[in-house]
């Protein structure tokens, strides 16, 4: 597809994507849960690198949240194994492209091969800045929120909006500008509420696995056609 039509101008500087629908792709195939995820995967690799090409700033991936660890161990110790793979297979090429690596949400929690690994890739990318890869493992955007308050309140500070922000994950980022939600819902679960409070919300029926090129330039075109006032009259 033709980069060239996109507005350069009017790109989201950031860009969250909640990467929902694996599971369900999976079984309409009749694999089980962890195919979709494997596949799923490999659009990860791609969002990468056609936001490179695209000229984003900031990539938020909504990996794995608070809440999952409801699901079945099986399938947890499977995205463990995933996320070991990804920054196995993709590291050096992230190096080389200036990616820079950020962790948001708890990882004191994941098992110590998961936060070596986690750890090593921080520091492998840390210089870079071409694309900031804001990857979110065991967060809830409560959760950040709260911890955030208790280290003010801590502090005895009395914080601006800037300075509460940057006791956020995302610290010295800007705010959300285009959220993707792919796979047919239509909720925010409990990702980025703070960041996104004047973000642009692009819902999609399409599976995160069919979530390709395509897919992604139809939802910046769509964001480059709406009419961001910021609660003026513009």
């Amino acid at each position: 597809m033709d980069l060239s039509n996109l507005d350069q101008d009017r790109l989201p500087k950031h860009i969250a994507i909640i990467m929902d629908g694996n599971g369900r792709w999976a079984t309409k195939r009749n694999k089980p849960r962890v195919f979709g995820h494997n596949e799923g995967m490999k659009r990860v690799v791609d969002v990468v690198e056609n936001s490179l090409n695209i000229g984003i700033k900031y990539l938020s991936l909504y990996a794995f949240s608070t809440e999952n660890w409801k699901r079945p161990q099986k399938e947890i110790d499977f995205l463990m194994q995933i996320l070991i793979k990804y920054i196995d297979d993709q590291l050096n090429k992230l190096v080389t492209q200036g990616v820079k690596i950020n962790i948001l949400g708890d990882i004191s929690v994941l098992p110590e091969k998961v936060i070596q690994k986690i750890e090593y890739a921080l520091d492998s990318t840390k210089d870079n800045d071409k694309l900031i890869l804001n990857i979110a493992i065991n967060y809830g955007s409560r959760q950040e929120i709260l911890r955030a308050v208790n280290t003010a309140i801590k502090d005895g500070e009395i914080l601006t909006d800037d300075e509460f922000s940057n006791l956020l994950y995302t610290r010295n980022q800007p705010d959300v500008d285009l959220l993707i939600r792919p796979g047919g819902e239509k909720r925010l679960s409990n990702f980025l509420l703070y960041q996104m409070s004047y973000a642009e919300l692009y819902f999609s029926d399409i599976y995160w696995p069919d979530f390709k090129l395509e897919s992604l330039i139809d939802a910046i075109y769509w964001y480059q056609n709406r009419n961001r006032r910021f609660g003026g009259l513009k």
